[in-house]
């Protein structure tokens, strides 16, 4: 595109995604201009593009995107800290900057949060404006030079996958119970893996996933609904359950079944979160109780999370690559989002 006019994904109302010209970004004195090199979709975005997300009211007219890498281009005469020409890593959540979570690093957390792609036009264009409080609150995370930018996209879900997994204090000793092998659950399992898991079993209705998170390095793999998970626990941990549990997908089932499966003394998240219609499940307290069960949950990521994970991206310790299963221009983002929903690709991103 020329002059000040840019490509753009646009949402205008549920299932209607538009890529469309939009007026180029005019950024203030205290705001950032973003080349957007690549972007991701997520899990987030499909639910944004059919309605789902309580920032997309009826009404709303924006361009979603958040798993973003740019390169600077143009820095507000009162930006101090930020060089035209450097290329980032934006972690997409900023806070209100003085409440009790924003002040404990829990930025993700804040009442008031804000981010790209969600109450701010996103990634999904050519051009990206970076608000001050972004800037401010150090959401601009450089990027080491030698790194694949489509990799580099991963590292927010990458950062949402650590935060989920901190609390979960994975050791040597722990067999692991990912449920769901999306491009989330392949993640978890290169994490778990990194961090040292004794094995991994990983549950999925799809076989091309299974095989993807068998190359991830998952130790056993479970068809969901036809293979036994209860026995196959049984047998990988001689009866005792598995140590920690993964929810990564948006299942009440896979929720409710975790609190069965889990060991004395288990740790699980609930990652994928439910429809907002239906987020109620039946869960068996008594098992949480005399087990000593601990279940967590997590939302999202904070700065530091992002930070965290850029550092590990950067390490090239994780074989990411195998997570990218297909590159869009962005003037195809409407077949990329198809592919997105099929199912069977991992992560789809899209690139100006």
């Amino acid at each position: 595109m020329k002059g000040d006019v840019m490509l753009a994904v646009v949402y205008h109302g549920p299932n209607d995604l538009r890529v469309e010209e939009r007026v180029r970004p005019v950024i203030s004195d205290d705001e950032v201009l973003l080349k957007v090199n690549q972007a991701g979709i997520c899990g987030t975005d499909l639910r944004i593009i059919h309605g789902g997300h309580r920032m997309y009211p009826p009404g709303t007219i924006r361009i979603p995107g958040h798993e973003v890498v740019g390169e600077i281009v143009e820095v507000g005469a009162n930006v101090r800290g930020v060089i035209v020409g450097e290329r980032v890593i934006v972690a997409p959540n900023w806070g209100c900057g003085h409440c009790r979570q924003c002040v404990t690093g829990n930025n993700n957390r804040c009442a008031n949060y804000g981010a790209v792609g969600i109450t701010e036009d996103g990634a999904f264009a050519e051009y990206m404006r970076i608000p001050t409080a972004a800037i401010l609150q150090g959401n601009l995370i450089p990027l080491d030079p030698n790194t694949d930018p489509a990799l580099a996209a991963l590292v927010e879900p990458l950062a949402c996958v650590l935060r989920g997994q901190t609390a979960l204090h994975i050791t040597p000793d722990d067999t692991v119970l990912i449920m769901g092998a999306g491009p989330i659950g392949i993640l978890h399992v290169l994490l778990a893996r990194l961090h040292g898991a004794r094995r991994i079993v990983v549950s999925d209705p799809h076989p091309e996933r299974l095989a993807k998170a068998q190359a991830a390095g998952a130790d056993r793999l479970v068809k969901a609904g036809a293979d036994d998970l209860s026995a196959i626990i049984q047998d990988e941990t001689h009866g005792e359950g598995a140590d920690v549990i993964i929810t990564a997908a948006p299942a009440a089932l896979a929720q409710e079944s975790a609190v069965q499966l889990a060991a004395i003394g288990g740790r699980i998240n609930f990652f994928g979160g439910l429809p907002k219609d239906r987020p109620t499940i039946s869960l068996d307290s008594n098992r949480v109780h005399y087990k000593e069960i601990i279940v967590t949950g997590s939302t999202g990521c904070s700065t530091s999370d992002c930070r965290r994970a850029a550092a590990i991206v950067s390490s090239g310790r994780l074989d990411l690559a195998q997570v990218v299963t297909g590159r869009y221009p962005l003037r195809e983002a409407l077949d990329a989002f198809a592919v997105a929903e099929s199912g069977v690709a991992l992560k789809i991103i899209l690139q100006t």
